[in-house]
């Protein structure tokens, strides 16, 4: 292993930096066939490829630097950098009031260790307002680490807990309740809080960042003062998703957890709301309905925890030229529920009519979901549509095939009476179903045509 002087370099990049006499944490100056690069030489991952050199640059954003392009290097300096978040102590004010802060992982506050690349939260009370001192003007702050995943570990087992912590948290008396939670799938951890956390009398707030903390973009601050300030001071009592609502920093907004999707992979502005208008605007300063059919805060503590899901359900994305072994695979291996993303009005193609038979016969629940994201299952419209209806396959209105998931999952958790779980599944609970999808619930504006070139140029100047 090569001394802490050339952290996580090998092969080519390592020799490079001997060549030069240029080590980890030199402030350089790096000339290379394509233009000259200042910044620090930062460590790298043990296990990244032996190519690269990256340096932090001026701006504060890191680039990675093709080995065989440098010609020289030149020292200036040395700036080994502590990314150690500090902490001070979270101060306590008996007026204002207390929030939970309930941490299952991603990027909400953090730091990067260069040794292993990886991103490690910052959570305690002390680093959190060491981080983000604004916190303190509004609330009384607790934290508790339920987890430590990656968004993509999240599953049943952790939507359970968390829905428990939840539970406790307002038989406490705690006046709202933020989750931190990685991005990639916090709009299934909102759907299924949704069904498992009924009727909480408080807000419950899920937020993350696109970036991490150690970014100058980074969206982990405002997004953490947004949702703190939701859950302490809104009459929102519902599970909603607080993110960035324009590419800028100007707000958040409060998406309801059934409504709510990750549209981007790395805008900050990633979540909208799918098929129908977000509940809220937050800023630092306030918080501003955008409509009102909302279930209000309320001062009792009562609360329905449900826990109970049903882990074999799945969701089959059909795609032309599906072969029926698909669901033939699931049902062979016990599958209980499976949800399709189907084409169109809700369609898929006849070859795969006959396992969708065998699913009904061996008592599997079948539900289908547009892969538009907008709009409602139509199945009656034409005779594909008809005849899976008679082979028991069940619309499920404008629910988004992610939330149909959880729900199924969530419902055959309660019953297997298939006829019971029907009735659960078409019945909204948390706004996942929608009389009718508002005329302004789906705007996708396409760039490059006149009149929206037109439009978006009177805003951006």
């Amino acid at each position: 292993m090569e001394s802490s002087a050339f952290k996580g370099y090998r092969g080519l990049s390592l020799d490079v930096l001997k060549t030069n006499n240029a080590e980890v944490w030199s402030d350089a100056e790096i000339y290379t066939s394509k233009g000259v690069y200042k910044g620090i030489i930062l460590p790298r991952s043990e296990t990244a490829d032996p190519l690269h050199i990256v340096i932090k640059l001026r701006s504060g954003y890191n680039i990675g630097i093709a080995a065989e392009t440098i010609e020289r290097i030149g020292i200036t300096g040395h700036k080994e950098a502590n990314y150690k978040i500090p902490e001070k102590e979270f101060p306590f004010d008996p007026k204002k009031p207390n929030v939970k802060l309930l941490g299952t992982g991603g990027t909400i506050a953090s730091r990067l260790d260069y040794r292993s690349g990886a991103v490690i939260p910052a959570f305690s009370p002390g680093e959190l307002y060491g981080s983000v001192p604004e916190l303190a003007d509004i609330c009384n702050l607790e934290t508790e680490k339920l987890y430590g995943v990656f968004s993509e570990n999240m599953g049943p087992a952790e939507w359970r807990g968390t829905a428990e912590a939840i539970g406790k948290e307002i038989a406490k008396g705690t006046k709202g309740i933020v989750i931190g939670h990685g991005t990639d799938t916090m709009h299934h951890t909102a759907a299924i809080l949704s069904f498992m956390v009924q009727d909480s009398p408080i807000p419950i707030v899920m937020v993350g960042s696109q970036r991490s903390s150690d970014r100058p973009s980074s969206d982990a601050a405002l997004n953490l003062i947004h949702s703190v300030k939701t859950a302490a001071e809104s009459d929102i009592a519902e599970t909603m998703v607080c993110m960035f609502g324009p590419t800028s920093d100007e707000y958040a907004l409060l998406h309801r957890g059934t409504r709510v999707r990750k549209m981007h992979s790395s805008y900050r502005s990633t979540f909208r709301t799918i098929g129908d208008i977000p509940i809220a605007k937050a800023s630092r300063t306030e918080i501003t309905p955008l409509r009102q059919d909302y279930k209000r805060r309320r001062e009792d503590r009562n609360v329905t925890v449900n826990t109970a899901f049903e882990e074999l359900v799945s969701i089959v994305y059909y795609y032309p030229n599906m072969k029926p072994d698909i669901i033939d695979s699931l049902i062979d291996n016990g599958y209980k529920g499976i949800v399709i993303a189907g084409t169109g009005l809700g369609h898929v193609n006849k070859p795969v009519y006959p396992a969708l038979q065998r699913a009904m016969d061996k008592n599997i629940a079948v539900y289908m979901t547009v892969q538009t994201l907008w709009g409602y299952v139509q199945m009656y419209v034409y005779d594909t549509g008809r005849d899976m209806m008679e082979l028991g396959v069940i619309p499920t209105a404008n629910m988004l095939p992610e939330v149909a998931y959880v729900k199924l999952g969530w419902a055959l958790g309660q019953t297997k009476d298939l006829n019971k779980v029907k009735e659960i599944m078409l019945k909204p609970i948390a706004g996942e179903i929608t009389e009718r999808e508002p005329s302004n619930g789906y705007l996708i504006y396409q760039g490059g045509i006149p009149e929206v070139e037109e439009f978006i140029s009177r805003y951006r100047k």
